[in-house]
């Protein structure tokens, strides 16, 4: 296996995510080729140089890497195995970098089922939403052999802020921590929204009680910075639908029944997005929990900004 840096990136997934990242993986002089269930997604990267496959086998066989990007693990294993799967098009040595939130067990099973093959597997889940990926200012969080990441680097800082590129430990550790970060987000998006509705149902200014909530100890990113889209704009951010969320709050709760820890707390989060999910249609924004208590207590919560 070669220790320089690819330049040929083979990309399946031209999502939400996906799309912004393959044209940062161009802009950045990568040569792709890339691959989705909708030829369409593909139409701007291929008149900007790109060539489509028709498979994931054929993305793997002219690719350096194969990257994934795709929304449940069900979806990797599609994509991985059958005669069109990227193990019938990679070769000995090659390497596979999912990306997706995911759990462990599928890059797993292609390790047990294909140990002489010497493939190079890495998990690199994301965070930073679609504006982070259209950015390039995704956070990177890379689960593998250290050389592996080191030589993968340039791909990575292609599609993510360099300073916030991690290599989290062994293969698994990615998909590990991202499910971590995703179910304390969530958790603070539960608890900051149950806080808010109790505060102004009971009288307070909503302006008075956040600008108190940061002045205090309980103060956090989610109160100060995320929670001002929806008490700005209103805007529940349908960029990431609450479907997935309730996908990778499932993945987080099953991590911790493989791993034997309790989530009691975690339990009841995913209970309220699937309650919000059950109610407002699989396609409503990620913080959508926030508008089912504002409309279990009749107030939108919003800040009346005084325009100068």
């Amino acid at each position: 296996m070669s220790s320089t840096s690819p330049t040929r990136i083979g990309f399946i997934g031209l999502g939400n995510m996906g799309s912004g990242m393959t044209r940062n993986l161009q802009k950045a002089g990568f040569d792709l080729v890339v691959n989705d269930i909708r030829r369409e997604s593909a139409d701007q990267l291929v008149a900007n140089g790109a060539e489509w496959a028709t498979t994931p086998a054929e993305v793997a066989a002219a690719s350096d890497v194969v990257i994934t990007m795709l929304p449940t693990p069900r979806h990797v294993e599609t994509v991985v195995n059958g005669p069109a799967g990227i193990l019938a098009g990679i070769a000995d040595g090659g390497t596979w970098v999912d990306m997706s939130t995911s759990v462990p067990e599928v890059a797993q099973r292609v390790r047990a089922e294909n140990p002489h093959r010497d493939l190079h597997i890495l998990d690199a889940p994301v965070s930073g939403m679609a504006v982070g990926a259209a950015s390039g200012m995704l956070q990177i969080f890379v689960g593998g052999e250290e050389a592996d990441v080191a030589r993968l680097r340039p791909v990575f800082e292609a599609m993510g802020d360099p300073e916030r590129i991690l290599h989290v430990g062994a293969a698994g550790a990615g998909y590990t921590v991202k499910l971590m970060i995703n179910q304390l987000w969530f958790s603070h998006l539960v608890a900051t929204a149950e806080v808010l509705a109790i505060g102004v149902k009971a009288g307070v200014d909503l302006a008075v009680l956040r600008n108190s909530l940061i002045a205090s100890p309980a103060n956090s990113n989610f109160v100060q910075n995320d929670m001002l889209s929806i008490l700005d704009h209103g805007d529940y951010d349908e960029g990431f639908a609450i479907a997935l969320a309730c996908k990778d709050l499932g993945l987080s709760i099953d991590l911790a029944r493989s791993v034997g820890a309790p989530s009691e707390l975690s339990a009841l989060v995913e209970q309220i997005y699937r309650r919000a999910r059950a109610q407002y249609g699989d396609l409503a924004g990620e913080m959508t929990p926030v508008k089912l208590y504002e409309d279990l207590i009749g107030v939108n919560l919003r800040l009346e900004r005084v325009l100068v």
